[in-house]
């Protein structure tokens, strides 16, 4: 026998991880703004699912940080702010450069390989223009980078902060933020620096590593800016 389709993967998965990957998308690709009220009704109506296991998918997000409770308003799509993204960069840059010194000094061999890996998946994914796989391959390669550290609390400090990013991802991959700079010439970028970060990480080059992580993170940190304050 064949392997199983992706429909037939989802079919057999738990209702709330079904709900759950569901909403996630909807959040990240931005269907479901940010604000919005997420009504129990409609979610039921909009994904087809019960209300069980739309509530076990609420909960995970909640404790994510996807979503907040409002006493008045309810459950809603966590607000992108400025404030709330400057503060996220400014966590990224100090988390990333931390990496840094902690990944040079360890056996990255088999993560290295899974960032190469998840590289991959970021160019099928332009070739397909296919933003939500772009956004997801791209998050993939970044925690691959953080299990580099090798350090439980490490990576799931990166984790809080790269799950906040996937939204910022989103409106970066798929907005003319800067007209003189094709959003393909972009993706091509975002390839081709991570490229040249497994590069680094294997030959141990730290000084370079460190220049090459603040230039990725400027780079997404002043589309971003520019974008929510245009």
């Amino acid at each position: 026998m064949g392997k199983p389709s992706q429909l037939q993967k989802i079919l057999k998965q738990p209702l709330a991880v079904t709900a759950y990957e569901t909403i996630v998308r909807k959040i990240i690709c931005l269907e479901y703004q940010p604000g919005r009220r997420l009504e129990e009704n409609q979610l039921v109506e909009d994904l087809g699912i019960g209300r069980t296991p739309i509530r076990e998918a609420l909960v995970r997000l909640h404790g994510e940080k996807m979503v907040e409770s409002h006493p008045k308003k309810g459950v809603i799509v966590r607000p992108i702010t400025l404030q709330n993204t400057k503060a996220m960069f400014e966590s990224m840059k100090v988390m990333e450069m931390g990496l840094v010194d902690i990944a040079i000094n360890k056996d990255c061999s088999n993560f290295i390989k899974k960032m190469k890996e998840s590289n991959k998946e970021i160019k099928n994914a332009i070739a397909l223009n296919d933003v939500f796989e772009l956004v997801e391959a791209n998050h993939d390669f970044h925690m691959n980078f953080a299990r580099c550290s090798q350090n439980e609390f490490f990576i799931r400090a990166v984790q809080d902060v790269r799950s906040e990013a996937k939204r910022l991802s989103y409106l970066s991959y798929t907005n003319i933020i800067d007209p003189e700079k094709p959003i393909k010439k972009h993706y091509d970028s975002v390839f081709q620096e991570h490229e040249q970060i497994i590069d680094c990480l294997m030959e141990k080059n730290k000084t370079r590593l460190k220049d090459l992580i603040e230039e990725h993170i400027l780079t997404f940190r002043q589309r971003i800016i520019v974008f929510m304050t245009s």
